[in-house]
This record gives C-alpha cells, structure tokens and sequence, in this order.
C-alpha cells in the first residue's frame, strides 16, 4: 500500500441537465492544482437524483461515460461517480470507476430507495465490488447503503476504503453525519462520502456534508453547504497502526449474505 491522494467535489448540479453539468464539472476540475489518485462524484453527478429514466439514462457507451474516460486520462487518475444506465431493459444506478486507460469496473445499487420510487423504477445490485487502487482494497457503495450495515460490514479486513457516493438531503443531514463515523469506527476503513449542494427539480435541498472519516474516528475533511473541491491524502500507516492497537476486526460475527 502507497499513500493515496484523493479529489472529492461536492457539486452543485443542475436538474437533468447532462451538458450543463459536465460542462459545470469540466471547468471546477480545470482548477485542481495537484496530482491526484482519485476523482469522486456525487450520485447521479450528470443530471441530480431524478426518476426521469425515459429522459436521463444513458447506455454504457454513452457520452458521459466518455466525458468520464476523457478526464479520467486528462487527469491520470481514477474517475468515480454514478450515472442512471440501461441495459437490456433495465435502469440502474451505476456506480462507474473510470481508469485513465479506459478500462472500468461498475456497482449497481443494491439498497433502493423506496419513499423516491427508486425499487419501482431501477434494478437493485446483488453484488459487492472491491477495487484496488495502489495496493488499498476500496469498496463502493451508493447513498442509501450507508443505513444497511450488514451490507457494508468489513469481514476479513475486505476493505481498507469504504465509498459513499450520494444525494442525500439535508433534513437528514444527522443520520448522514452520525452513520458515516460509525461505518469507519466499526469497520476499521477510512470512510468517503461525497455529497452534492443546492436545491433539485423537485425542491429538495441538499447541504454538502462531505466527509472523510479515519477508523478511529477521526476527521479527516468535512464540509457543509458550499460547492467544494478538495484534495486530500490518507496513509496507509495509520489504517495499519489502528487495526494493530485495536483488533476489533477479527472478533466480528462471521456470517455470509
């Protein structure tokens, strides 16, 4: 394992609006002034949360894909954040991890949301992915996931990162900020959620709140409200360091799901 630089931007976005909001992306990206390891994106991050799947999906050959792929070599680094596609009939919320050489590997989601209509409209995932990236196992998970611990628990040490990409609102910003230290404590990971600001098509308001959390719970990047792109860099000897002086991992309920 290597020290990783990481890029979340906590986006405002524009509703259903691909080209503008690639466009918005392109130009705040323009402005990083390091190298980087990972770029992340909120859920959704072409076109905000929406159910409008007749008028946002795009196939895996579609152009954000390829605006994923084009910056993802520009900035030779990872690209992630998810997108609706449709694939044989189905909608699904796509969690994409673009590599400069175009290479990707993708999560569906796997916890649909239901008070949005999201379980009528989209197929649920059954499958977790871990992915590597300079020798750190990294596992993605998409909003709604974060309340499902079962789903995210870190057997075996499964994971050092665990990957929140999210539209979550603000009158729940609580259980945002509680759940987040908790999935870190409780899983000895360094926990990533990436958040979007401002208000959506449907006049839901979203505040940011986009964390970085250490396995022992320490802050690592936190902010609220404001349109935000930030770089920050996570060692591998504190990751270490915790899960010797606490070995918490390997008394955990073995289980399979």
């Amino acid at each position: 394992m290597e020290p990783i630089k990481i890029t979340v931007f906590q986006a405002y976005l524009f509703w259903e609006n691909v080209e503008k909001n690639l466009q918005n992306l392109s130009l705040r990206l323009s402005g990083l002034k390091e190298k980087t390891d990972l770029i992340l994106l909120p859920e959704m991050f072409n076109t905000g949360f929406t159910m409008n799947v007749s008028k946002c999906a795009e196939t895996m050959n579609g152009p954000t894909m390829h605006w994923m792929y084009q910056h993802a070599k520009s900035y030779d680094c990872v690209v992630a954040g998810t997108l609706i596609i449709e694939e044989n009939g189905n909608y699904y919320n796509r969690f994409v991890w673009m590599s400069p050489d175009g290479s990707f590997v993708h999560y569906d989601k796997r916890h649909l949301f239901g008070m949005s209509n999201e379980d009528q409209l989209f197929t649920a995932g059954n499958s977790r992915v871990v992915l590597n990236l300079k020798g750190w196992k990294v596992c993605p998970m998409i909003c709604y996931d974060l309340r499902f611990p079962v789903w995210s628990r870190n057997l075996g040490a499964a994971y050092d990162l665990l990957v929140y990409t999210a539209s979550w609102p603000d009158k729940r910003s609580a259980h945002w900020r509680a759940l987040i230290p908790a999935r870190a404590i409780e899983n000895q990971a360094y926990v990533i959620g990436v958040n979007r600001v401002g208000y959506d098509g449907n006049e839901i308001y979203y505040s940011g709140g986009s964390m970085c959390i250490s396995p022992m719970g320490d802050v690592v990047y936190y902010k609220p409200e404001d349109e935000d792109l930030y770089t920050f860099t996570l060692s591998p000897a504190d990751l270490i360091k915790s899960r010797e002086q606490l070995p918490f991992l390997k008394d955990a309920d073995q289980f399979s799901l």
